[in-house]
């Protein structure tokens, strides 16, 4: 059964959408300044403590020190740390056996090779992307046979979701961009796009 996060909140009103909404996960980007959704660790965990118990909380860390990340994790009280940057599997090994919790690793797909080096990954869950944070949808015919559980990012919104789930079966479906109006998160876009997977999921 698929679940569905909605990433890169940063305002108390996008908490309370989600809330609302009812996503299985809800993600924070850590200390990435490049990015406009970026959080300092005070702010997330201003923000977790906001967040309903029943939606897990998701960490979004890009080529940070493992010891910052492990620590950022427990400040925030985070359920779940997703690498975005180049971190090896020695990185992830010690990310998952000093934090105690769950893992994933995101992957540009460009390629069946990508593909590839994403199933041999040792992280709890793999995230497939087109690029990060590029807000496009890239070629799914490269992953519609993947023999592990992913998470599909990249480019979903309400009108595509459905596809997305019924085409690649995805565990999990992570949508950002698509919950978004000018940039900010949009409480209806958000909300359409819960009910879209929750209505194909039977949920």
């Amino acid at each position: 059964m698929t679940k569905i996060k909605i990433c890169g909140l940063f305002r108390e009103c996008d908490i309370k959408a989600v809330n609302e909404a009812g996503p299985d996960y809800a993600g924070f980007i850590i200390d990435f300044e490049k990015s406009h959704r970026n959080l300092s660790i005070k702010e997330a965990a201003h923000l977790r403590s906001l967040l309903d118990k029943e939606i897990k909380a998701v960490g979004v860390f890009v080529n940070k020190p493992a010891k910052e990340v492990i620590n950022a994790a427990k400040e925030i009280g985070l359920d779940v740390i997703q690498l975005h940057g180049s971190e090896d599997e020695a990185y992830i090994r010690t990310v998952k056996e000093r934090s105690g919790l769950c893992v994933w690793k995101a992957f540009k797909i460009k390629s069946c090779e990508d593909a590839k080096a994403a199933i041999s990954s040792s992280a709890d869950m793999i995230l497939l992307d087109n690029g990060y944070g590029t807000g496009e949808v890239f070629d799914w015919s490269v992953v519609t046979n993947i023999e592990r559980e992913f998470i599909l990012a990249g480019g979903l919104n309400k009108d595509n979701v459905s596809l997305a789930i019924e085409t690649l079966h995805p565990a999990i479906v992570d949508i950002s961009s698509g919950a978004e109006t000018d940039k900010l998160k949009d409480k209806e876009k958000i909300i359409a796009c819960v009910k879209a997977v929750k209505t194909i999921i039977g949920g």
